[in-house]
């Protein structure tokens, strides 16, 4: 583990100051080894000790050299912005560093830390209360566990016949209102081709853009933020076990939903297949809450699933459905959520995963076939089907033209990240600072999707006698005459689905490689452009598009080359789609499926998974995907799947600075709000003090505390006058409950006199007896592993000493979120929280 810019013991961690993150962004600017972490101190101590040493008058003056770090600002991402700017230059800067960046001279770990993500309690609290709730089950848990097996596959039922519904619904919607909208603009440009009027229907475009996409983006922006884009990087955090405020809520599905179909229908460069994963994860969530959020107030319906570890899963089988509904790919579907979103996975959590997904996709199919008017034909799988291919078969001397549009795949990929990066960084540091300008960037992005349109139609002006493949395909004549039509306008006069079908299955005369190299370039720009805007979208179905577009260009070329060896450019425009996507995204397994059941030919699967995994590489050599790159941006801790290079030399005793703050058995309640108020931490050890140390942090360890059953116990007010019994118990469904007590309780919520400050409160019933614990040699390696394999949020470290024939005791320290900024310290016991 590379060790901090400053190296500090225990003595030197009190001269701190606030001019730490001066130092280390100095450092970070002028040092050619990278700096993997910053810390400021993000409180003084003034207050909080003269709260704590009034309400606990016996404790030493501890706190009074204590210093708390955090890494950030107030949430933001100006820390985590420099790094990746710092990252993305370096490797564009001199590509011969690449090699050296992760060698054993110089490794690197970049942790990019903001304070305000809070994380998710996966792991159960043993504690005497829920000792006692299991005792008076036993006489009735066969028939408990029968009952909630039962309703938990009944549940993922309803998951896939609810994803269903919303995507049959948005499918239908944006079909029908599209098509009108098109064939209105169709007949002007038509008509005006012959009259001079061209004005008329470019007006009339813009207008119906503009109209659409600024009340999706008023929508998204003013009603929930958080269903911007497609929600997959937010989705994905809050599967690797991060709290994302807001993104399961009710205004958040409204918003996403409806979003979704203003920004297809607004002419964005967008699709609606990675929102139906989010969407999913909503309906999912909702379900297994078994609450509907109405305005300030929650309206019950069964309290059966409510703990984090539960939504957890519904969650995951929610993005699977999505992703299922919209491409008619279960399998595929369940891949996605195990490779890209999910972090903690089991067997009977793929079962549940893909009977759900399985359900989705066979709803959506019955759903859409009865729209068509052969409800019992079933041919309509998904949102978007890549349709069968007349001639999808390959030679071999085809595969180095496979693997030569991988490479390009990935270039273009590649170049997608860094130029939606720096568009990103460019919004936040001077668009985002009002609404009204993230409403009106979506608007003017509306406009310019129409005018090149119009522009490419008008300047291209080939005329072209093929077929469309399509069988409502809208197209326009435009200053062409008899049975030809404008090349273009098949194109740009249907959604992007309809677009991304005809670049597939379009005969061979349908585009000209000027009209395609056209459309290439501003399709580019146009979908960089787009991901990111403050409305709902997705970026599957555009990366498909541009995809196809340079595949079928290739194809072109490879026919006049080879004319008896590849007569059908359909199937390079699927592998350059596919390399495109595996550019962008980075995925390789679950895309590979998701392609081969859009396709239904197996025969073809080597072909697409050794383009994805080229792709892929090649992305990676450049940058991150672009779902990692948005979750860095946005300042989100994510833990990869796998550890750290080179640190298993670091120990668990190395990894932060001490003390943390611990609590007593019985506590004063000033001193508990004390805490609260003053500390960001959401895990406090609970020890018995060491007489024989000044030292308050040192002590028996007893057991942990949660912030939120701190917050709830004050709520409730489980305290009394000390000397007194505690007479008020609280049982699991008060700290289950979201009706009694708020969901996103505070400490600034809760009101508590004077007087009540003086009490007592007793924590022993509600902590958690039995936490993970490990010693101080315990490798970062292994610590890595046990939080990401076991979901912890907790884990402490003791360390024993038998000093005069006394017993074990520890001393603990802490850091908000794990893995974190590792400050150079010998603690004897280490506390690591996810907080």
């Amino acid at each position: 583990m590379a060790e901090p810019s400053a190296k500090r013991d225990g003595s030197e961690s009190e001269k701190l100051s606030t001019n730490t993150l001066e130092d280390s962004k100095t450092v970070l600017e002028n040092s050619e080894a990278p700096v993997p972490f910053t810390v400021t101190p993000v409180r003084q101590n003034s207050s909080s000790n003269s709260a704590g040493d009034k309400y606990s008058p016996n404790r030493n003056s501890f706190r009074k050299n204590f210093a708390h770090f955090e890494l950030g600002d107030d949430g933001e991402a100006g820390d985590t912005q420099n790094s990746i700017t710092s990252l993305l230059s370096s490797k564009f800067r001199d590509l011969s560093k690449r090699w050296k960046q992760y060698g054993e001279e110089s490794p690197r770990f970049r942790k990019r830390l903001v304070s305000k993500w809070e994380s998710l309690n996966y792991d159960k609290i043993d504690s005497t209360l829920h000792q006692q709730d299991n005792e008076l089950q036993k006489k009735k848990s066969k028939r408990r566990l029968t009952f909630e097996w039962i309703i938990r596959w009944f549940m993922m039922f309803l998951v896939g016949i609810g994803t269903s519904l919303l995507a049959a619904g948005v499918h239908i919607s944006v079909e029908l209102v599209s098509h009108e909208k098109f064939l209105l603009i169709a007949k002007y440009l038509d008509e005006c081709s012959e009259n001079n009027c061209l004005i008329k229907p470019v007006a009339i475009w813009c207008a119906i853009n503009l109209g659409i996409t600024l009340l999706g983006a008023s929508l998204v922006t003013y009603v929930q933020p958080r269903a911007a884009g497609s929600g997959i990087p937010l989705i994905k955090s809050y599967l690797n076990g991060i709290r994302v405020p807001g993104l399961l809520s009710l205004r958040a599905f409204i918003a996403k939903t409806v979003g979704v179909i203003l920004s297809i229908l607004g002419g964005l460069a967008c699709g609606k297949e990675g929102p139906m994963a989010h969407s999913g994860g909503i309906i999912a969530a909702g379900l297994g809450k078994g609450r509907i959020p109405w305005f300030s107030r929650d309206i019950k319906v069964y309290s059966m699933f409510r703990t984090d570890h539960d939504i957890r899963d519904f969650v995951a089988a929610g993005a699977a459905s999505g992703v299922s509904a919209a491409f008619g790919a279960p399998v595929g579907g369940t891949l996605f959520s195990v490779e890209e979103a999910a972090s903690f996975w089991n067997t009977d959590l793929v079962w549940h995963v893909f009977f759900s997904a399985m359900i989705a996709c066979f709803s959506t199919n019955f759903l859409l076939s009865a729209f068509e008017g052969h409800p019992t034909e079933l041919s309509h799988p998904g949102l978007v089907r890549f349709n069968t291919f007349p001639n999808l078969t390959f030679d071999l001397i085809e595969i180095p033209v496979f693997i030569i549009m991988a490479v390009v795949g990935g270039l273009i990929g590649a170049l997608f990240v860094v130029m939606n990066y720096k568009l990103t960084i460019f919004r936040q540091k001077y668009l985002h600072r009002h609404n009204w300008i993230k409403v009106a960037e979506a608007g003017l992005v509306s406009v310019v999707c129409a005018i090149i349109g119009f522009l490419l139609m008008f300047g291209v002006n080939e005329c072209t006698t093929a077929e469309p493949s399509r069988r409502h395909a809208t197209t326009s004549k435009m200053f062409c005459s008899g049975d030809s039509h404008n090349s273009m306008s098949t194109l740009f006069l249907t959604t992007p689905e309809g677009c991304l079908k005809s670049l597939l299955h379009d005969p061979l005369d349908s585009y000209s490689p000027v009209a395609l190299t056209a459309f290439i370039i501003l399709f580019f720009l146009l979908s960089v452009w787009t991901y990111g805007l403050s409305v709902s979208s997705g970026v599957f179905i555009p990366s498909l598009a541009l995809g196809a577009a340079w595949g079928r260009l290739m194809g072109m070329g490879v026919v006049q080359l080879f004319p008896e060896q590849a007569k059908d450019v359909g199937k390079y425009a699927l592998i350059g789609a596919a390399s495109q996507l595996g550019g962008i995204l980075r995925t390789t397994i679950s895309l590979t499926v998701i392609i081969v059941e859009c396709t239904g030919d197996i025969s073809f699967g080597l072909c697409i998974m050794i383009t994805l995994m080229i792709s892929k590489w090649v992305g990676d050599f450049f940058t991150t995907g672009l779902y990692d790159m948005n979750i860095e941006v946005s300042g989100i801790p994510l833990l990869s799947s796998e550890p750290p290079p080179l640190c298993e030399n670091v120990k668990a005793s190395e990894l932060m600075s001490q003390p943390v703050l611990s609590i007593y058995p019985v506590e004063k309640v000033g001193h508990i709000i004390d805490i609260l108020e003053n500390e960001t931490f959401h895990g406090f050890p609970i020890i018995d003090q060491d007489p024989s140390s000044f030292l308050q942090a040192k002590g028996k360890l007893h057991g942990l505390i949660l912030r939120s059953q701190l917050l709830i116990m004050l709520q409730k007010k489980v305290f009394a006058p000390e000397g007194q019994k505690i007479k008020k118990k609280l049982t699991l469904n008060d700290f289950n409950d979201p009706h009694s007590v708020p969901v996103h309780l505070t400490i600034k919520d809760i009101e508590i006199t004077e007087e009540e400050k003086h009490h007592v409160i007793d924590v022993r019933p509600y902590m958690n007896r039995t936490p993970y614990t490990v010693t101080p040699d315990f490798s970062l390696a292994r610590v890595f592993r046990l939080f990401r394999g076991l979901g912890l949020r907790h884990l402490v470290v003791v360390d024993e000493e038998f000093q005069n024939g006394q017993k074990t005791y520890i001393q603990n320290s802490s850091i908000s979120k794990t893995p974190r900024a590792f400050m150079k310290t010998k603690p004897k016991c280490t506390l690591i929280t996810i907080s």
